[in-house]
């Protein structure tokens, strides 16, 4: 998911955020040092801690987020973005490092060596500061990690969003010293490292939440919801049959997805590439900028679809053939079907081709007993026509004839007769019943062109255009 700046917003490289957050976390580190030694407070030295720890993995988030910048190369193919994640990763064991030290100065100060805290002024200015920088951070941060997908500033944001938190527990703390001195109330002394124990308590909370996300990244687990979210997509595409594999992976601010799916048997290799081109489409409108790679598999012709399975075997064998007519003769299987193949190959070159799909026809689908290979020319020159003139007032007369004698038939209209070369060829547009089964809109327009060839023998093709009353 990307967010888009806003036009009031300008974009800023997240290099540049990454720095601006690096200098912070500098200052804040040395103001509240500083005035945690002159107070004594133990909240304010934790928040110290905290921000040093900050400062530290703010490094580490420049310098990651320079490094996961680098384009892909031969050795990290898929990029450089698990800098990133390595970088929360660090940031993590750091800030639970920091809990470790503050827990046990809290406890010792709690039951065993007591510390006077002398809030002051100085004490209340820092933490006011601290809490302004760690708001105006942490939503740049935010803006950025959200717009680059990068998880090293989504650590960082992290870091100084509680941060914020803290500061406010760290205030309170010193309020309660005050308290403490001014009602001469010393049980309310108590309350300097009990903010340290609440602050170590936010980090430990956060740095767990953070770390568990680290972990999925760098052991490549699908990033939660992606992998639903694609497959419901997906499902809206036309002709996928199946979804049989979805993986996904991030990778810094790069999602990698990989698809296998399957699709209808025997269409041509264009539609198959249509089909992916639209599911690469879908996930992209989900994930903007993701690295799509889709395998595409057929659907095996089921045991009883004879012609589609002799189609797959010439489609898988690059054979390119049409009008496949099986039929039984004595309990067996014979096969016609015609052969497009290179004009350019001579017979014997020919011939072979057509023996080499009988026998793949034969060895891949047993019960054919025989097949007769139709040899003809692969078309690819358009070649120029001109309309016959002298030959369509006649045939248009006699189409008439024809048509009343056609059972089925309703009417015939837009004629075209024109000569290609030395042959004859014939378009006619057919009106028959909207009803009628395909199979026998078939048969009529077949009847139909064998009364024209009979009638015209110098008609070498004829084709018909079929279609529904009230459709002209």
């Amino acid at each position: 998911m990307s967010v888009e700046a806003s036009p009031s917003q300008p974009e800023i490289p997240k290099q540049s955020v990454a720095l601006s957050s690096l200098v912070a976390a500098a200052l804040l580190t040395l103001l509240k040092t500083a005035v945690g030694l002159l107070t004594g407070s133990l909240g304010i030295l934790s928040e110290a801690a905290h921000s040093a720890l900050d400062l530290v993995a703010a490094l580490v988030t420049y310098i990651s987020v320079r490094l996961a910048d680098r384009p892909a190369d031969s050795s990290h193919p898929f990029g450089h973005g698990k800098f990133e994640h390595l970088s929360a990763f660090i940031q993590t064991g750091l800030l639970l490092l920091t809990c470790i030290w503050i827990v046990v100065e809290a406890v010792r100060r709690l039951f065993f060596s007591p510390v006077h805290v002398h809030p002051s002024v100085a004490a209340f200015g820092v933490m006011l500061i601290s809490i302004f920088v760690d708001v105006f951070r942490s939503r740049s941060l935010t803006r950025a990690a959200k717009k680059y997908q990068s998880q090293a500033l989504e650590a960082d944001a992290l870091h100084f969003s509680t941060d914020v938190y803290s500061s406010g527990i760290v205030i309170l703390g010193l309020i309660l010293v005050l308290a403490a001195d001014h009602w001469r109330a010393p049980e309310l002394r108590v309350g300097d490292p009990l903010s340290a124990l609440a602050v170590a308590g936010i980090i430990i909370y956060i740095s767990v939440r953070l770390g568990i996300k680290t972990v999925d990244a760098l052991v490549d687990a699908a990033p939660a919801g992606t992998s639903v979210r694609i497959s419901t997509a997906i499902a809206k595409v036309p002709d996928v049959l199946r979804q049989d594999r979805i993986r996904v992976r991030q990778s810094g601010s790069q999602l990698f997805v990989d698809l296998r799916l399957t699709l209808e048997s025997n269409i041509p290799l264009e539609h198959a590439q249509a089909v992916e081109d639209m599911v690469e489409s879908r996930v992209r409108e989900l994930f903007p900028g993701a690295d799509v790679v889709i395998h595409s598999a057929p659907q095996p012709p089921t045991s009883g679809d004879l012609v589609e399975k002799i189609r797959a075997v010439a489609h898988r064998n690059n054979f390119q053939i049409h009008d496949v007519t099986p039929y039984k003769v004595e309990e067996k299987v014979n096969l016609n079907l015609d052969l497009e193949l290179e004009p350019s190959l001579t017979l014997e070159a020919a011939h072979q081709r057509a023996t080499d799909l009988e026998n793949e026809i034969k060895r891949e689908v047993p019960e054919v007993d025989e097949v007769n290979v139709h040899i003809e020319p692969l078309l690819k020159a358009v070649e120029p026509a001109r309309e016959a003139g002298w030959l369509r007032e006649d045939l248009s007369q006699r189409l008439l004839a024809i048509a009343r004698d056609t059972p089925g038939l309703l009417d015939c209209h837009s004629l075209v007769v024109h000569e290609v070369g030395r042959n004859i060829l014939v378009s006619v547009h057919c009106t028959l019943e909207p009803n009628l089964p395909i199979g026998r809109a078939h048969e009529i327009t077949e009847d139909l062109e064998f009364k024209f060839r009979k009638e015209f023998p110098q008609i070498m093709k004829v084709s018909i255009h079929a279609e529904p009353r009230g459709q002209t």
